[in-house]
């Protein structure tokens, strides 16, 4: 069985491991880390989703890295673009070496004997195992299943005599050109392959339990646009472009909670204006209030110019159940149908489905609290990097990644090899490092997995690109709520006892 020893293992070469990896190279060039990827390219999310018309729901200028500019006017870039410009970012940054494609972590195990963290992996081409080991482990797999979308199971769907797909695993030769399409679902996927499927399919039928508020974007920055004219500099265009949209994205969020009739009101006025007298505002009209779920955008209503064609079209009901042509609603209603699109949402997991243990036991990532969203209490030398589900995720995932490298750089100078966040049980909350701010169906699915989140400072969640930016990357490292040993079995800085570490470390199931 092969073996190799880095100091810091990261899992997961897409979005958030390509950040950690450049951040951790820039803080610290002497770190040796490895990345492994279970995929054959960089790219994670942006290499797995390849359906019609994938592309980002939040716009690239906080979508892209705070440390590397986007380059693009496009406001919500494409799959294949964004996939590019990581995998640009990993060959600047001289990231590529490092990664080990191809290996799937299995286990990943805590010694605290020997201060080491032992990640067993799969080599998915040879399938030889590996044994790695590492002083400190770095979780950027996201937090959802690749091998498994969320998929319910429907009545009678045996009976369908036609194709049924999941966009998380969309066959390259699925032919739909001429065919009577239905897409399940109202979310990002589903409002982006509607528009996408209706340019070639003879008709596509959106089928949604419940409506979603959606807002049009321009597809390209018309600030942006006018400024490259102008011969305004690349970097400085993505700066000012990046430090107004977080602004507007913030300004947006806050909006809708603080003042949810109003723009309820706002949103569904720009729905409406765009539909036209055809269509019906029910289908457009959520239940829910403004950000109680994740809001969509379309770039330049290519949704609503669809449906007003006549070249798609939504229904609203609970589905009965499949038949041999396709499905039947509640309603009696019956929908034709060659093609299903099943875009029905996404599993949560973390650490890409590998088993975590500390000496011999194994974690429940639920028990644990997580500090400033990165560090599991009671688990030595472990980050999860998180990105925002109310903001671009990448926003958030930069700032933990600055963060890990500012820690392991601290850790370091002051000699320490070991840290660990202690929690008190009046700093646990019942709501997940997810839920506090969304009650979408993937955020109380992930409820069982999800680390816990904090009734206050550093463990509360805040969701808030401005106070995370001043907690991860401008607050002291030092904190009372962390523990630092020099080495394995000595006490940790401050003169805590080291029963008062291991006791932290205990919670496991």
């Amino acid at each position: 069985m092969k073996q190799q020893h880095v100091d810091v293992m990261i899992l997961g070469a897409g979005l958030s491991g390509i950040s950690a990896a450049c951040h951790l190279a820039e803080a610290d060039p002497g770190l040796s880390y490895t990345i492994l990827e279970r995929r054959d390219r960089i790219g994670g999310t942006w290499d797995l989703f390849r359906y019609p018309g994938v592309r980002s729901d939040s716009d690239m200028y906080t979508f892209g890295y705070r440390f590397r500019a986007w380059h693009g006017t496009k406001i919500l870039a494409d799959g294949p673009g964004i996939r590019e410009y990581v995998q640009e970012t990993a060959g600047e940054h001289g990231v590529v070496e490092h990664i080990r494609f191809g290996r799937r972590a299995v286990r990943a195990s805590w010694s605290s004997e020997d201060g080491l963290w032992t990640v067993e992996a799969h080599d998915e081409a040879t399938g030889e195992s590996e044994l790695h080991t590492c002083r400190f482990l770095v979780n950027a797999t996201g937090y959802y299943d690749y091998d498994e979308g969320f998929r319910p199971e429907f009545p009678g769907e045996e009976r369908f005599t036609g194709t049924v797909v999941h966009p998380q695993h969309w066959p390259e030769d699925l032919d739909y050109r001429g065919k009577r399409v239905v897409v399940i679902g109202s979310g990002a996927t589903a409002i982006t392959l509607v528009p996408a499927m209706a340019e070639e399919a003879a008709h596509v039928t959106m089928v949604q339990r419940s409506p979603t508020y959606i807002m049009t974007l321009p597809t390209h920055d018309p600030v942006s646009v006018v400024l490259r004219k102008l011969r305004v500099p690349a970097k400085l265009v993505y700066d000012l472009g990046r430090r107004r949209n977080i602004a507007l994205q913030r300004g947006l969020y806050a909006a809708c909670r603080k003042a949810p009739r109003l723009m309820r009101k706002v949103l569904l006025a720009g729905v409406r204006a765009q539909l036209g007298p055809n269509i019906d505002m029910r289908h457009f009209t959520p239940s829910y209030k403004p950000w109680d779920q994740r809001l969509c955008v379309v770039p330049s209503g290519d949704l609503f110019k669809t449906l007003r064609s006549g070249r798609a079209s939504v229904a609203t009901d609970h589905i009965e159940t499949f038949t041999e042509k396709g499905i039947r609603l509640k309603s009696g209603e019956e929908i034709e149908a060659d093609v299903i699109v099943t875009a029905t949402g996404l599993r949560v997991q973390l650490a890409g489905g590998a088993a975590l243990e500390v000496d011999g036991r194994p974690i429940a990532t639920r028990d644990h609290v997580i500090y400033k969203g990165v560090l599991l209490d009671g688990i030595p030398n472990l980050a999860i990097i998180l990105g925002y589900t109310n903001a671009s995720w990448t926003l958030k995932a930069d700032m933990a990644a600055d963060y890990v490298a500012r820690l392991l750089t601290y850790m370091r100078e002051q000699g320490h090899e070991q840290v660990t966040a202690v929690a008190t049980e009046s700093d646990r909350a019942a709501e997940s490092a997810m839920g506090d701010s969304l009650n979408s169906g993937y955020i109380q699915r992930g409820d069982a997995v999800m680390p816990r989140q904090g009734t206050r400072a550093p463990w509360k969640i805040l969701n808030n690109y401005y106070r995370d930016r001043r907690a991860l990357s401008r607050s002291p490292i030092a904190d009372p709520a962390l523990r630092f040993g020099s080495r394995p079995g000595a006490a940790p800085a401050g003169g805590e006892p080291r029963s008062a570490q291991a006791d932290s470390t205990a919670r496991v199931a």
